[in-house]
């Protein structure tokens, strides 16, 4: 049994008119239309774009615009065929205050219809919200941030993807390495789009470069900064730790909000890197997987012994992540990929312990949802439970 084709007409009412960016948008459906098909009816958030703005007014319109989305600190990161629609919405649940989706190609986005309804779904709850795209043409670029300008709040241009399929097709981290074609990427959406525009980059090796780096991207019209503390060579999550020192020195550097992205497995981290950094929030994505409800203070026992809090059983585990995702994918249909994706990240220590019922789910070319409940019931019956811990939970002031 495969989900239900993608709801490509979502109906979309972004915020309370109260809340919005702009108290006069209207409802639309996803990607029912060009945005520029209707011009009389486009969000121009904030007077986008700010194509004669200088430098410094520009960076007062980034901040202002931040302001007027609630200062978000908690943030799902993007993460390929596991950031989509009902993982964001779980995160939300547990204490995500924005997210982005995965990565999206913008070249097969602005040519096949059948990619932007699988890979972009999105709802009226589901904001704020970071579309990401990689690319290396600027027109193919702006063309694809079009279809999606209405239904978020950032298009996020990738500048960070180390994987090899990145240098092969030319995009993401691999930019690094030609920086006039970073320019023209930003400076084309900032000067055409209705929304702002954000960079997800990573680290020269040497310092004063990532900071020549950042300050490139933010006078070519980048509206906010996320920095993934590692170098493109430093792939490996576990062996490498994310220099919050560098981050720092970006965080000194621009004039625009910048968010942090690295090191980030419980709260204690989100707290220590908030206040090393000084950055307006944090990205987390690995551990997210594992634990979606991290940013509501719960953590694995991999982490209590770290934590600097008390932590009791809090009453809730993977296996009751995994059927709220679950449901949340009935609800809002996705590739079957990314669900399996996700079972196995959430319920991997689960399955170590047994494993004749991974050997099960891994026997299945076709999944359904009774299925995947069905496997559950199964742990379940086995006796089988990792609670997640309760641990720090960050408050926030209103000052921030």
């Amino acid at each position: 049994m495969k989900p239900k084709a993608p709801f490509p007409f979502l109906c979309l009412t972004h915020y309370p008119k109260s809340h919005h960016p702009n108290p006069n948008i209207h409802s639309r459906s996803l990607m029912a239309t060009s945005p520029h098909s209707q011009p009389d009816d486009n969000p121009h958030h904030f007077d986008f774009p700010a194509r004669n703005l200088t430098g410094e007014s520009r960076a007062e319109r980034a901040w202002a615009y931040w302001a007027k989305l609630g200062r978000p600190r908690f943030i799902v990161a993007p993460m390929v065929d596991n950031s989509e629609l009902p993982f964001r919405m779980l995160c939300r649940k547990y204490g995500a205050e924005a997210a982005y989706t995965p990565m999206l190609h913008s070249r097969i986005f602005t040519e096949t219809e059948k990619y932007r309804k699988e890979e972009f779904t999105t709802c009226k709850e589901d904001r704020p919200l970071f579309v990401q795209f990689c690319a290396n043409d600027p027109d193919v670029l702006l063309e694809a941030a079009r279809k999606v300008e209405l239904y978020c709040d950032y298009v996020d241009i990738n500048l960070g993807c180390p994987q090899r399929i990145a240098k092969r097709g030319n995009y993401g981290a691999f930019l690094m390495d030609n920086l006039p074609l970073v320019k023209s990427l930003v400076e084309k959406l900032a000067v055409n789009l209705q929304v702002p525009v954000s960079c997800k980059i990573r680290l020269f090796p040497n310092l004063e470069d990532t900071l020549k780096y950042a300050r490139m991207l933010e006078e070519a019209g980048c509206m906010l900064l996320a920095v993934h503390g590692r170098t493109r060579d430093e792939k490996d999550g576990k062996k490498f730790r994310a220099d919050w020192k560098a981050i720092k020195a970006v965080k000194d550097e621009v004039r625009i909000p910048v968010l942090a992205n690295g090191n980030i497995r419980h709260m204690d981290d989100v707290r220590d890197c908030l206040e090393e950094t000084g950055v307006e929030g944090v990205l987390s994505a690995e551990t997210l997987l594992e634990n979606p409800a991290l940013f509501a203070g719960f953590q694995t026992a991999e982490w209590v012994s770290e934590s600097e809090a008390t932590n009791v059983d809090g009453k809730l585990d993977q296996a009751d992540l995994l059927i709220e995702y679950l449901k949340l994918c009935e609800k809002y249909p996705v590739p079957w990929r990314m669900i399996r994706s996700h079972v196995h990240k959430l319920l991997g220590d689960w399955f170590s312990l047994q494993p004749h019922i991974r050997d099960e789910l891994n026997k299945q070319s076709k999944l359904t949802f009774e299925f995947l409940y069905d496997i559950v019931d199964q742990l379940r019956a086995t006796g089988t439970r990792i609670p997640l811990y309760k641990g720090t939970k960050l408050e926030l002031t209103a000052d921030g």
